[in-house]
């Protein structure tokens, strides 16, 4: 696995990865404000075909859209991320599709757990984001066309676009075949 804009503070250990990222980081795409940002941190593998790529994780939020959760990445323009946001006031299940433009939906979470679990998932040109409070059950948030070409960067990613770095700790990354 590697970094795109590897954070200033890492460690691996075993199946855990611990980060922190710089300030002012974020992934986004011209929707809302025109901007073009392209500065989060990715640590990933590039998987050719359909996957199924899972994490346990969790973060600590306190600044507006600080994020933590998973990536999938063509290039700067094709990209697809999901996790945990945090969003007025509060933690959001969230996702954001860009096919050159941004977009983004959410799903509050009033009682955010400890930890959420992530699951993305490739079928041809179709990818779906669920996620779990238990590791057991996972409903579906999100499922778009992103792309049909065959391999895609996969992995965990981290931002804090408003503040001044979040923390986070991902557990048991597994990207298989499907």
């Amino acid at each position: 696995m590697k970094w795109y804009n590897e954070p200033p503070v890492w460690k691996a250990e075993g199946s855990k990865i611990t980060a922190t990222s710089a300030p002012k980081t974020d992934y986004w795409r011209i929707t809302h404000d025109g901007g073009k940002r392209d500065s989060g941190h990715f640590y990933f593998e590039d998987v050719t075909g359909d996957f199924v790529a899972d994490v346990k994780f969790s973060g600590e939020y306190r600044d507006l859209y600080d994020q933590a959760g998973l990536m999938v990445r063509l290039d700067e323009t094709v990209w697809m991320k999901c996790g945990i946001e945090f969003f007025e006031g509060l933690q959001h299940v969230s996702a954001v599709v860009t096919r050159e433009f941004s977009d983004w939906s959410v799903v509050p979470l009033p009682n955010p757990p400890a930890v959420l679990w992530l699951r993305v998932s490739r079928h041809g040109a179709t990818f779906e984001v669920r996620y779990s409070f238990d590791g057991a059950a996972y409903p579906l948030l999100r499922s778009t066309t992103l792309t049909a070409e065959p391999t895609i960067g996969v992995g965990i990613m981290l931002c804090s676009p408003t503040g001044n770095g979040l923390s986070a700790a991902f557990e048991g990354l597994t990207i298989r075949k499907a």
